[in-house]
């Protein structure tokens, strides 16, 4: 007997992963869908900048070179969700942008409100995750949650 892991012929952490970013897919929806935010609600969304798909204006991509993170809370408009991604309109600076994030490159979604969260490794992206500066579109700050019993992290590293 060997107490090595067998090879999974299943690509287990694909479908999960997928699994839950149809989760935000489904929050999101249901956003674009209402026409806003219910109750206290709101989104801290962190992506990677420079995944194929996403699009955020050049200002943007040279402040934020690899991850990003958004508030969708008071001032956000043409929210649009797609299969694989969404867009959202933005003020930075007082200037306002659209973004076009797939899902694929969502690295952290948080909902403070209600002490949510779900980490992924972005498809394509290297597993450390970088510091990087608190969201800076034009929203009121709000307190981020603790990390709480509603936290979902889920680990894709195969045993060799």
């Amino acid at each position: 007997m060997t107490d090595e892991t067998p090879e999974s012929l299943i690509p287990y952490d694909e479908i999960v992963q997928e699994a839950l970013r149809d989760v935000v897919g489904r929050v999101l929806g249901e956003v674009e869908r209402s026409g806003g935010l219910p109750g206290e609600h709101h989104f801290y969304i962190t992506f990677k900048t420079k995944l194929p798909g996403v699009s955020i204006p050049k200002h943007l991509t040279e402040r934020f070179p690899d991850e990003m993170t958004i508030v969708l809370q008071h001032r956000f408009w043409d929210l649009k969700v797609e299969q694989d991604a969404f867009s959202v309109g933005l003020s930075f600076g007082g200037v306002p942008s659209t973004l076009h994030v797939p899902f694929a490159a969502v690295t952290d979604f948080v909902d403070p409100a209600v002490d949510f969260s779900l980490k992924f490794q972005a498809s394509g992206a290297d597993d450390a995750h970088e510091q990087h500066e608190e969201a800076e579109n034009d929203a009121p700050k709000a307190e981020p949650g603790k990390d709480g019993s509603n936290v979902v992290s889920v680990d894709f590293t195969r045993k060799k």
